[in-house]
């Protein structure tokens, strides 16, 4: 690759903040409003136009899984009550986990205000500034070109630990044998769908015997390798039904041409997928394209080195630590086939038989060589098979809770984020 030199010059200084969160996703979202709420000076900087990224500009249809989160569940409770107001529709029956997205981008913005949260959005993190082996602040860049943030302590949420990438943290990409990674999705919604008589398969082992034949086997006859499955999701607005059917394989969510790559491959699909919906699905013979996700849905990119790491084993023999940071995380391995549609080799789901919670040890988030900065939501220390089970969005909303208690406590306290009290933080959290 040919390179050039960039000129040497001076950037200004954006913000000198007690608390940085980088990305606004599930897991920044639970750090920003706890570090606040703890009474200290935070910033949360956005690549999107809102904050909940995959669950509001990533369309995602529920909050899979559970944690012990409350700002969750906090969330759950006033997305429905705004909902009420402006079209939740009881009939449709759908769970108070399911998203409605335009209205909790709004609930979102109104729960950052109240806390005092400083909101920058469409503004990405491009490098980190490490002093002695701590972070300092990190470089970003915006309409407004390019600065620092200066912070006491920084939050990675970006997801696929870009900040941490930067800042020098050492990490591995996806799965330990091969380095491969789960595949991609653009969700998608669409109108128009007779609930009366409409089927809504949530799993991957989900069949769905018809008079065409069952659904899954037609899904991979019929549609474009590799989609090739049905999962379909009942949303809060009359008709109106989300669609986790897009697949692309081998995308690398860290290369901005493999990206790009993933959501043209992901696009091209949505028309046959409707066209397949129409002809073969009960009670979707007269659905619309309504919308598309902004943003491309990566399962799994970077896994960082921490203080611990959080194996398979954990999860199944539902670990209890002592220095526990998340509690009541539970969810199954949830693989997305690695090359092809449906459940991978390794998944389970309908065959999971651990029914027990498991916790998080702090260590997870303390990356082993920068201070000053804490990993928070799936690009915490864990193996692949681990990974597909705390991705979720509950998990990662609770990983970030405790990333910005130990944030703010280290602030306030001034003490290394290593040597926070673990009872402080669990006290805060419960």
């Amino acid at each position: 690759m040919e390179k050039i030199m960039e000129t040497a010059r001076e950037i200004p200084v954006i913000a000198d903040v007690d608390v940085l969160v980088a990305g606004g996703g599930p897991a920044g979202i639970g750090a920003a409003l706890q570090a606040a709420r703890q009474g200290v000076n935070v910033m949360l900087i956005e690549s999107q136009d809102c904050v909940g990224g995959i669950a509001t500009a990533g369309l995602m249809s529920h909050w899979g899984g559970r944690s012990s989160s409350k700002i969750m569940l906090e969330i759950f409770e006033r997305t429905y009550e705004k909902g009420q107001a402006v079209g939740w529709d009881n009939s449709t029956e759908a769970s108070k986990n399911a998203i409605y997205h335009d209205v909790q981008k709004i609930v979102l913005d109104e729960m950052m205000a109240e806390a005092g949260v400083q909101l920058m959005f469409y503004t990405t993190a491009v490098d980190a500034r490490v002093e002695n082996g701590r972070i300092t602040g990190v470089i970003v860049q915006n309409k407004s070109g390019r600065g620092i943030i200066k912070a006491k302590c920084v939050i990675d949420a970006t997801g696929d630990g870009d900040v941490a990438a930067f800042a020098g943290v050492p990490y591995t990409k996806g799965r330990e044998t091969d380095g491969k990674m789960q595949p991609c999705t653009i969700m998608f919604k669409v109108g128009g769908v007779d609930y009366d008589t409409a089927v809504f398969p949530e799993s991957f082992e989900t069949k769905v015997p018809t008079e065409k034949g069952e659904l899954q086997a037609l899904a991979k006859e019929l549609l474009p390798f590799p989609a090739g499955h049905v999962l379909l999701y009942k949303q809060p607005t009359p008709g109106t039904v989300c669609c986790n059917m897009t697949n692309a394989i081998e995308v690398d969510g860290t290369d901005a041409k493999s990206i790009t790559e993933g959501i043209l491959t992901c696009r091209s699909q949505i028309e046959p997928i409707i066209k397949f919906l129409r002809e073969y699905v009960p009670g979707y013979q007269n659905c619309w394209l309504m919308s598309t996700a902004s943003l491309l849905g990566i399962r799994e990119t970077r896994h960082f080195e921490g203080m611990a790491s959080l194996g398979e084993q954990d999860i199944l023999d539902a670990r209890y630590f002592d220095n526990w940071v998340v509690r009541r995380a539970f969810f199954n391995f949830d693989v997305h086939n690695l090359s092809g549609a449906s459940l991978d080799e390794t998944g389970v789901q309908h065959e999971w038989s651990q029914q027990k919670d498991y916790t998080i040890p702090y260590g997870c988030l303390l990356p082993k060589n920068v201070e000053g900065l804490l990993l928070s939501g799936r690009n915490i220390s864990g193996s692949h098979l681990a990974h597909s089970n705390f991705r979720v969005m509950p998990i990662c909303i609770a990983l970030g809770e405790a990333a910005g208690v130990a944030a703010a406590l280290s602030v306030k306290e001034n003490v290394l984020l290593r040597d926070v009290n673990i009872k402080k933080i669990q006290n805060l959290v419960v």
